[in-house]
C-alpha cells in the first residue's frame, strides 16, 4: 500500500490544493511537498529547456531521497522531465495529467485541448498523442491557447481568467468529441463547463486522486 507520497510543484496555490485534497481523501496518508515556482517561470520566458529539464529532475530525485513510496508531479509543462527523471530513481513517478490523458483518449476520437501557459501546449500535445497511440487509437487535437487568461490569474483576477475560458470553452464544445482542461489551474472550471457544454469536460486533479487511490490499494 502507498503510504509515503512526494508532490513536485511549479505554482504555489497547488500546494494548499493537493493538501486538502490529500487531507479529505487519504488522512492516514504520510504527504510531503516541493515547491520550485522558478522552474514554470523560466519555461514561459523561453530558457532553454533542457536546462529547465534538468533542474526538475533534481527535485524530482531530492524527493526520491526522502523514500517516498509514489511521486507525483504536478507540473503539466514539465512532462518531458519526468520521462527523464523515471530513468534515475526507483520509486514510480506520476504525471498530474497521465489519467486525464489516457481517459481523454478512450473518448475520443475529436479531443479539444484549453491551455493557459504557452509552455503546456507541446508537452499536453505529446502525453495525450503517447496515451492514444498507447491503446491503439487515432486521434485529432485542437488546442486554444489563452494566454492572457493565464496572466489575468497571476494577478489575481480569478473573474477575469473564468470569463476568457468559458469563452473558449463555448467556441471549442461543438468541435470536439472531449474537452481536455490541460492545466491543474483550470480544475476548478470543471463542473461549470461539464453542466452547460454538450460534450465531456476532464480536469486532471480529480482523475489523479482516483489514480493514486487505485496505486495505494495495490
Amino acid at each position: 500500500m502507498t503510504q509515503r507520497i512526494a508532490f513536485v510543484h511549479t505554482v504555489g496555490f497547488l500546494v494548499d490544493d493537493f493538501r486538502a485534497r490529500m487531507r479529505a481523501e487519504f488522512p492516514t496518508a504520510d504527504c510531503f511537498h516541493i515547491l520550485n515556482e522558478s522552474l514554470l517561470q523560466d519555461l514561459l520566458r523561453g530558457a532553454p529547456q533542457p536546462l529547465v529539464y534538468r533542474r526538475v529532475v533534481d527535485q524530482i530525485v531530492l524527493a526520491a531521497q526522502a523514500q517516498p513510496d509514489l511521486i507525483v508531479v504536478t507540473c503539466s509543462s514539465t512532462s518531458p522531465a519526468v520521462d527523464i527523471a523515471r530513468r534515475l530513481v526507483q520509486q514510480p513517478i506520476l504525471k498530474i495529467d497521465d489519467p486525464m490523458m489516457a481517459e481523454a483518449a478512450r473518448s475520443g476520437p475529436r479531443i479539444g485541448l484549453l491551455c493557459t501557459a504557452s509552455s503546456t501546449v507541446e508537452p499536453s500535445n505529446a502525453l495525450l498523442r503517447a496515451h492514444a497511440a498507447e491503446q491503439g487509437r487515432e486521434i485529432t487535437i485542437k488546442t486554444v491557447l489563452r494566454p492572457e487568461a493565464y496572466q489575468a490569474l497571476m494577478a489575481g483576477d480569478r473573474a477575469q481568467h473564468d470569463a476568457m475560458l468559458h469563452e473558449a470553452a463555448t467556441e471549442m464544445a461543438s468541435e470536439v468529441d472531449v474537452l481536455v482542461l490541460a492545466q491543474a489551474s483550470l480544475a476548478h472550471l470543471r463542473d461549470v463547463f461539464a453542466a452547460e457544454l454538450k460534450c465531456p469536460v476532464l480536469a486532471s486533479p480529480p482523475l489523479l486522486m482516483r489514480e493514486i487511490a487505485r496505486l495505494s490499494a495495490e
